[in-house]
């Protein structure tokens, strides 16, 4: 197939752009051509023989600055199909730019929502578990989610990870969604939206966001003119540039060295 057909295989997402989604794979390429391992299984093998689904599910990981926080990203589709090609590799492309690292999940499609989360929730406990190896900070990290991924990073932010299966470990400072909000959800949140959305309506998004705000929950929302459902990195939109964006709120909501949160 030709990179400028991969669109078909996204019926949920829009604004597919080839040179985005070949910079992703790039990556990857060149991290395996200098000896990085890219693809960790997040599944023990005596876990994947007594549910040989979870050998579908895993994490990519595109390596920022050593010893960095990172951000734990979510693709979208409808909890069909994983669409990393679109708004996972290049987010974690992005986020790397902005100096973190980025973990990509890949969950088990087709298997409903509880059962993607609960693979987030073991992909969080196996970065913390393999930090040191992995050369990088847990502190401050942030999840991110696009639509079906959203519902995903939310549902950890507010519950936690112990209450999909994972480990007792800290919760995220920041969690970002994208063309989804959802409440409650405690830690500081950066939600975007196209207006022209039909799926996940500018309307709902609203009033889920005031919801949010009502919590004294830290919010930022943005709304990107001409834009649908699924927009991704936004590339050539109005909402180009929106992950940087979420970058900025996501860095002012870590906490500081003294233990508060930049103002």
């Amino acid at each position: 197939m030709r990179l400028d057909q991969i669109a078909s295989l996204l019926p949920y997402h829009s604004e597919v752009k080839p040179d985005v989604v070949v910079a992703g794979l790039n990556r990857m390429i060149e991290d395996l051509a200098a000896g990085h391992q890219v693809f960790f299984d997040i599944y023990s093998e005596e876990e994947k023989r007594s549910d040989p689904s979870k050998a579908r599910a895993g994490l990519f990981f595109f390596r920022g600055p050593p010893d960095a926080s990172f951000a734990m990203i979510a693709p979208g589709g409808g909890f069909a199909y994983v669409g990393s090609v679109h708004e996972g590799f290049p987010y974690a492309n992005e986020i790397n730019a902005c100096g973190y690292n980025a973990f990509v999940v890949r969950y088990r499609a087709g298997a409903g929502g509880l059962v993607a989360t609960e693979d987030m929730a073991a992909a969080l406990s196996f970065v913390f578990h393999n930090a040191r190896k992995l050369g990088i900070s847990t502190e401050g990290y942030s999840l991110w989610g696009s639509s079906a991924g959203a519902r995903m990073a939310a549902s950890i932010g507010s519950r936690g990870v112990a209450a999909f299966g994972g480990d007792r470990i800290d919760g995220p400072t920041t969690v970002v969604m994208a063309y989804t909000a959802r409440a409650p959800v405690e830690p500081a949140t950066f939600a975007v939206v196209g207006k022209d959305d039909g799926i996940a309506s500018p309307a709902t998004m609203r009033r889920r966001i005031d919801a949010l705000r009502r919590t004294g929950t830290s919010v930022e929302y943005l709304e990107y003119p001409r834009v649908g459902h699924g927009f991704g990195t936004g590339a050539g939109t109005s909402a180009q540039g929106w992950i940087a964006a979420a970058c900025e709120f996501w860095k002012k909501s870590m906490p500081r060295p003294d233990g508060k949160v930049a103002p």
